[in-house]
């Protein structure tokens, strides 16, 4: 049987919509959470039966007028809305058998390097850590290339650092994961990673089976109790990698002045001798290691 994939979105979408909020009042029992299909059609303006075959997968090619109102509907903000269209008309894509490699360029792994005294990690479509500089590693062990942060998160609560908030975390971790994998349900990476998490983790389970989509958060605030320096507050800035399919560059800085400044000072001391200024990359080859600007001119192997 043919994959349903926009009617999954919608059905899960429309059970999370309480009629009140749109202004229809629920009277007697309801049999299904949130809205009804006659009742997101009559709010699309489209004809019940018709939403009705949209959902079951009868019809899959409904016009980008029909996917604008189903979301205006529905409430879906602009991301939620282009994931629509995409599901409904996937670009051509052959079924992968093998991982795909996601090529770091070794400019931007030079690039960490030289920020010595600013931490700083790139990760890729899975929310895999690709690279980190020393500083970044020191911050936190959830850095650490070849980490998954997702997976972190969920199922290594101990690696992370904001208690209380970590199912908000997971939660802008599992939309913005769900995005990057869009109709490409068939990536190996992903079919591997969602399958151990469904399996190891009810949180994720219950995120997953949302469907929320959300681009990645342009910045944020980071607060963590470090076993060395103590309590930190970061601001961190996140910036897509040109010419790189969905790797994003996370750095972060203190207020200058602050607490947390100088405990950033003094972590990256210690972090400094100890790392002797090398940058980890990892990648579907074996890692390779890139020096920093201590040693431009050697530079053993090429970030792949």
């Amino acid at each position: 049987m043919a994959e349903n994939l926009i009617g999954e979105y919608l059905r899960a979408r429309r059970e999370q919509v309480r009629p009140e909020d749109v202004g229809i009042t629920a009277t007697g029992s309801r049999r299904v959470a949130g809205l009804r299909r006659d009742e997101l059609a009559m709010l699309a303006g489209i004809s019940s039966e018709y939403y009705t075959r949209l959902e079951q997968g009868r019809d899959r090619h409904p016009s980008a007028q029909v996917l604008d109102a189903v979301a205006r509907a529905l409430g879906l903000d602009a991301a939620s809305t282009a994931h629509l269209h995409d599901l409904a008309d996937p670009a051509p894509r052959r079924r992968r058998t093998q991982r795909r490699t996601e090529v770091l360029r070794p400019s931007i792994a030079q690039l960490l390097g030289a920020w010595e005294r600013t931490p700083a990690f790139v990760q890729g479509r899975h929310l895999d850590v690709l690279a980190a500089n020393p500083l970044a590693v020191s911050l936190s062990p959830l850095f650490t290339p070849g980490t998954n942060l997702l997976r972190a998160v969920l199922l290594d609560p101990g690696a992370h650092h904001v208690g209380p908030e970590q199912e908000a975390t997971a939660a802008e971790l599992v939309a913005v994961l769900r995005r990057a994998a869009g109709p490409d349900v068939h990536d190996p990476r992903l079919t591997e990673l969602v399958g151990e998490l469904s399996v190891r983790s009810e949180l994720f389970r219950r995120l997953w089976a949302r469907h929320d989509v959300r681009r990645h958060p342009g910045g944020g605030t980071y607060r963590l109790r470090h076993p060395q320096v103590g309590d930190l507050e970061l601001r961190y800035d996140k910036f897509t990698v040109a010419d790189a399919e969905d790797q994003v560059l996370v750095v972060y800085q203190a207020e200058p002045g602050s607490r947390s400044a100088e405990a950033l000072s003094l972590l990256s001391s210690l972090s400094a001798s100890a790392a002797g200024g090398q940058v980890e990359v990892t990648s579907a080859s074996p890692t390779v290691r890139i020096r920093s600007n201590r040693d431009a001119s050697s530079v053993p192997g090429s970030a792949v």
